[in-house]
């Protein structure tokens, strides 16, 4: 139940994540912007748990999560920046 519940937790970070931090560099589609947010809220449980703020069976809470989708999106950003070439 708690995989499921990060799940569900991380669509929501994901979609509040964008709300906050829109950008070009950003994901503009639906799915993928729901999956950094399912990986932000994973990362969040991780290092929370590691931390000691969450407890072995403990996920991370919806505000957690969504910091979570904030970094996820922003390291997403900077590499997506960093492959992108301009010309003139």
């Amino acid at each position: 139940m708690g995989i499921l519940w990060t799940i569900v937790i991380g669509f929501l970070a994901g979609i509040v994540a964008k709300f906050i931090m829109p950008g070009s560099n950003e994901p503009s589609g639906f799915i993928l912007t729901t999956i950094l947010g399912i990986v932000g809220a994973f990362v969040a449980t991780f290092l929370g748990q590691a931390l000691g703020w969450y407890g072995p069976n403990q996920g991370a809470g919806f505000i957690g999560a969504v910091v979570g989708a904030i970094v996820v999106l922003a390291i997403y950003g900077f590499i997506a920046s960093r492959g992108r070439t301009t010309t003139l």
